[in-house]
């Protein structure tokens, strides 16, 4: 099984931050679904 490294959890946690704004800004009506279906793929 893969293991991963400190680069990978770096890369995932900050993926996992960018989306996490992109869900945000998304609910709070800033982008429109649109806007964020590209952004969630």
């Amino acid at each position: 099984m893969y293991q991963y490294d400190d680069y990978d959890r770096a890369l995932v946690t900050e993926r996992v931050a960018q989306f996490r704004d992109q869900v945000e800004r998304y609910q709070a009506g800033q982008l429109s679904e649109d806007e964020f279906l590209p952004l969630r793929l």
